[in-house]
């Protein structure tokens, strides 16, 4: 999140949200003078009441994007059908493959060669909206899931402002599950991709 704030996107972060109290998240948007609200799960009855809360916070923002980051939980369409292609995600692993969680140990146990992360937009099913954009490590013989997940971490900190950025100047849409860019960013050389306009949450 503090890499998503410090990357100089254009647009403007009107709210940090999280469902944890004691998110670190929330002291750094503080400490930089970016709004804070905390919608704690534990105190709904169940994820979707949980999830209309969320959806009904955000939306007093009106944001063009939300930006999950760290955010460990799964959205409902109670949430999602309320900003339908305005959610973007980071994943820790070359989507498809490794969906949910533990990815860098189960990348280890496949005998993968390859390993990365990417940047999809959220739908309803886990870790399989479409994908902006990703970017591979090579795994070694040596590697640990801690020493395969710094590597990765280095390079979600650039792939995600660049799809961010990418949506933010409206150069991406999508189409039958897959994203497609404008004309400027196809004849780049750039490996990346964004949407959006304005603010963010």
């Amino acid at each position: 999140m503090k890499n998503l704030i410090l990357s100089g996107l254009p647009g403007k972060i009107v709210l940090v949200a999280s469902n944890n109290p004691d998110a670190k998240g929330l002291e750094v948007a503080r400490n930089l003078k970016i709004n804070t609200d905390v919608i704690n799960h534990r105190k709904f009855k169940d994820r979707v009441s949980f999830d209309l809360a969320l959806a009904t916070r955000l939306a007093e923002y009106e944001p063009d994007l939300i930006i999950l980051a760290g955010f460990m939980r799964i959205l409902s369409d109670a949430f999602l059908s309320q900003f339908a292609g305005k959610v973007l995600n980071i994943h820790p692993s070359l989507l498809p493959s490794f969906p949910g969680t533990k990815t860098h140990s189960n990348a280890l146990k496949s005998g993968v060669r390859l390993h990365g992360c990417t940047v999809h937009f959220v739908t309803s099913q886990l870790d399989a909206g479409p994908i902006i954009i990703q970017a591979a490590v090579p795994v070694m013989q040596i590697d640990t899931p801690e020493s395969l997940a710094t590597r990765v971490l280095r390079e979600e900190h650039k792939i995600y402002p660049m799809a961010v950025r990418w949506f933010l100047e409206e150069k991406l849409s999508i189409l039958n599950n897959k994203v497609l860019l404008n004309d400027e960013v196809q004849k780049s050389d750039s490996l990346i991709f964004p949407f959006s306009k304005k603010s963010c949450a």
